[in-house]
């Protein structure tokens, strides 16, 4: 029997909210919308012009799958996340983050190095930029996964952000293999469209012979299959992966299989900052299959948890409200 109802495997992030102008962004050569991979002198240096003349909004553990697991665990799955933080201050504060929510770590998740960081750019569109120092988390290896721990979940859930690193992806190539074995279901998000860019070998790799489930947005979708329509995209993702679900943004959610089409309303919100919408959106949809909710339900589930995402700063809602708005869902079901 299961132990686990989830196991993912992502980068380890802090995250460093700022609300920048557009002009800023121009000024460091940023493409708006995207996540931009840089070493740690760099990093300094836009921190530093940062804080001179943009406004800080605060520091928040982020990291793609980890904010999906949060999510899911707070939500009420069972969950692990296997990462890689630094030994210092930073990387216990991000675990004890995780654990503070009932998620299970590692304790081969701490090594040498430093915490990654994420200068998180919010533009007066409520766009996010991400300009992100990977530290430590660049060496995500098969060393810091619990396979053990894998074996006993019934879902395996990976970032596509691990797509750049080779090591990252001989640990992810290691987990579907187990999970094969064990009859462990497979989701993956393709998680940005840089990572669909410049990294689209190493997404094809960890994709294998296609998942069970496959979270995108449109432009992730488009850019991906290169096709100029949504339901071609889409066509061509079920071609190998069972189920694909696509992120709409305000025009809600699409879910697909090889026999419906699923459309979700969006749900208006002031909207402050998409950062972390999609990661939540993975998150709440993945708890809601494995409780038995039908697709539907589930993505209904996932719009009502990202559009609160979107109406806050930061990646992550305070954790007692997940388990309200899942309530608020179930007597709307009932």
């Amino acid at each position: 029997m299961s132990s686990l109802d989830l196991f993912a495997i992502g980068n380890t992030i802090i995250d460093q909210e700022f609300q920048v102008s557009d002009v800023f962004l121009a000024e460091q050569n940023l493409q708006k919308g995207t996540m931009q991979l840089t070493d740690g002198d760099t990093q300094t240096a836009l921190y530093q012009r940062l804080t001179e003349s943009q406004i800080y909004k605060g520091q928040a553990s982020g990291g793609s799958a980890a904010n999906t697991t949060v999510a899911f665990a707070a939500l009420g799955g069972r969950a692990f996340y296997g990462c890689r933080v630094g030994e210092g201050e930073a990387g216990q504060f991000y675990i004890n983050g995780l654990n503070d929510v009932g998620i299970r770590t590692a304790e081969q998740s701490f090594c040498e190095g430093v915490t990654g960081t994420c200068m998180v750019l919010i533009t007066p569109d409520t766009e996010r930029t991400m300009h992100t120092y990977l530290g430590t988390t660049a060496d995500l290896s098969i060393n810091e996964i619990d396979y053990v721990a894998l074996a006993h979940a019934k879902w395996l859930y990976i970032e596509g952000y691990l797509s750049t690193s080779d090591s990252a992806r001989h640990a992810v190539l290691k987990a579907r293999t187990i999970a094969k074995q064990n009859k462990i279901q497979v989701a993956l998000s393709l998680s940005d469209p840089a990572m669909v860019q410049y990294a689209r070998a190493g997404l094809t790799e960890m994709l294998a012979e296609g998942v069970d489930l496959l979270f995108c947005n449109e432009q992730e979708a488009l850019m991906f299959t290169q096709q100029n329509q949504l339901d071609d995209a889409v066509a061509a993702l079920l071609e190998c992966n069972t189920t694909v679900v696509v992120t709409l943004g305000v025009k809600g959610a699409l879910v697909a299989t090889q026999n419906e089409k699923i459309y979700v309303k969006g749900r208006k919100v002031q909207a402050v900052d998409t950062n972390g919408a999609g990661d939540a959106f993975a998150g709440a949809f993945l708890y809601a299959i494995q409780r038995g909710f039908d697709v539907e339900q589930a993505a209904e589930l996932a719009v009502l948890i990202s559009s609160e995402v979107v109406a806050q700063f930061g990646p992550r809602l305070p954790i007692e409200k997940y388990a309200k708005l899942l309530q608020t869902m179930e007597v709307d079901l009932a």
